[in-house]
């Protein structure tokens, strides 16, 4: 379950007879039980004891303390402000962001998965401040899951806040549980898509938006 809140105030009608986004700074927040580093820091100094490891060493003293904020820093992301801005001019063709940073998790094995993703969409009544699609990205890659459900995740907060008629988003990532361990195959690109309104539906834009995410700029 996403766990995207405060997005939908009471407006007008966009283009498809739903209510629509007026505000133009929506905040961007999650819920998750408070994060206690000195219990995170002592869980890790047991596992790494149970793993054989030495932690009262020179070299491996910190540790615990760097692996526990490390991962923290990996699953954790700021809340932020939304930006939308109403379309005046009426565009209506496609808008893409490339080539997005994606720094995540693998939920089955706590090991990163890194890529890039691709998030377009056909503006409705708002269009949505450029910066915020890589925050988007960034606020729900930071978490474990899999690369599956950040796709979808994204594609379904953008088509919540904006009401856009199409939306895009397309995640390439190498998973390190697969290259560091199980079958060992570096280098190996997972990619997945999620589309939604006008992009699934019609054949042209889909294939435009499929189209840009492949070719060179």
């Amino acid at each position: 379950m996403s766990r995207a809140r405060a997005l939908r105030p009471e407006g007008v009608d966009d283009v498809d007879g739903r209510p629509g986004v007026t505000r133009p700074h929506l905040r961007v927040a999650g819920s998750r039980p408070a994060i206690d580093a000195a219990a995170a820091e002592t869980a890790a100094d047991a596992l790494l004891t149970a793993l054989g490891l030495d932690t009262t060493s020179e070299h491996l003293a910190r540790t615990p303390h760097r692996m526990a904020q490390a991962l923290i820093e990996m699953t954790s992301s700021e809340d932020f402000e939304l930006t939308t801005f109403p379309n005046d001019e009426g565009y209506d063709e496609l808008v893409l962001v490339r080539d997005i940073p994606v720094q995540s998790v693998c939920e089955h094995h706590i090991l990163p998965f890194t890529g890039v993703a691709h998030v377009g969409y056909l503006p409705g009544r708002r269009i949505l401040g450029l910066s915020k699609f890589a925050r988007m990205v960034e606020w729900h890659a930071r978490r474990p899951q899999t690369q599956e459900r950040l796709t979808h995740e994204v594609a379904t907060h953008l088509t919540d806040a904006l009401r856009p008629r199409g939306v895009g988003v397309v995640v390439h990532a190498e998973h390190t549980c697969m290259s560091l361990r199980g079958a060992k195959v570096p280098g190996t690109v997972t990619s997945t898509s999620a589309l939604f309104g006008r992009l699934r539906e019609d054949p042209r834009s889909r294939a435009e938006f499929l189209e840009l995410t492949r070719s060179t700029p």
